[in-house]
């Protein structure tokens, strides 16, 4: 994608470091003690080898077709007024529903105001017309890429967890919650899901099958 100069798969499996391996990739264990997937990254980044490196770019695994755009929107947010950044995308209203799928909303600046596994933002007048469209245009999708400068990635992993994190299980709340500004950069498209279900598992592995050209 032309977007790092360096990428690393960091993981706690020794199964899939080597399949990492196999086809080429770099991959480096990691403790298997980590809350999130910024903890393990951190561990990462710490190490001698990487100390030049001024930012960093963190793809969560269960976003296998996350596009350059996101990559490039999340590391483009950083700058004097964002020391971390993330991606979203338009959506549609019907994700509203979906638990597993997490959504945000923004200032008009791109700061995140939070992220939520519920329906945010939530269309308290369903029979106005003007406040469902309104909605239709503010409905977000996270994906999950976070670009961090290498300061604010250290100082992320020392904050306790917080309530709101363990809540929703969004790691993204910790820092939030700390009063940090996260930078949203929002792209057009195309609206990809993350495995989040075995529904998305399954239909992950038929479009790799389409890809590669092997057997479903």
């Amino acid at each position: 994608m032309n977007v790092a100069d360096r990428c690393v798969i960091a993981t706690d499996s020794e199964e899939v470091a080597a399949a990492a391996r196999e086809c080429g990739a770099e991959a480096m264990l990691t403790s298997a003690d980590h809350a999130s997937g910024t903890d393990r990254v951190a561990e990462v980044a710490r190490r001698h080898e990487f100390a030049g490196f001024d930012a960093v770019l963190n793809v969560q695994g269960d976003e296998p077709f996350v596009s350059a755009d996101a990559l490039k929107g999340a590391l483009g947010m950083l700058g004097r007024t964002f020391s971390i950044g993330t991606a979203a995308v338009r959506a549609s209203a019907a994700i509203l529903a979906e638990p597993s799928v997490v959504k945000v909303v923004t200032a008009d600046d791109g700061r995140a105001l939070y992220f939520s596994r519920a329906p945010i933002p939530f269309l308290r007048e369903t029979r106005d017309a003007d406040d469902s469209a309104l909605l239709r245009d503010r409905v977000r999708q996270h994906i999950g890429v976070y670009a961090y400068t290498r300061d604010a990635l250290a100082r992320w992993v020392v904050l306790p967890p917080h309530p709101l994190e363990r809540i929703e299980r969004l790691e993204q709340l910790r820092p939030l919650a700390a009063g940090w500004p996260i930078g949203v950069a929002v792209i057009a498209g195309p609206l990809r899901r993350g495995i989040d279900t075995e529904t998305d598992l399954a239909q992950a592995n038929s479009e790799w099958s389409i890809f590669s050209g092997e057997p479903a």
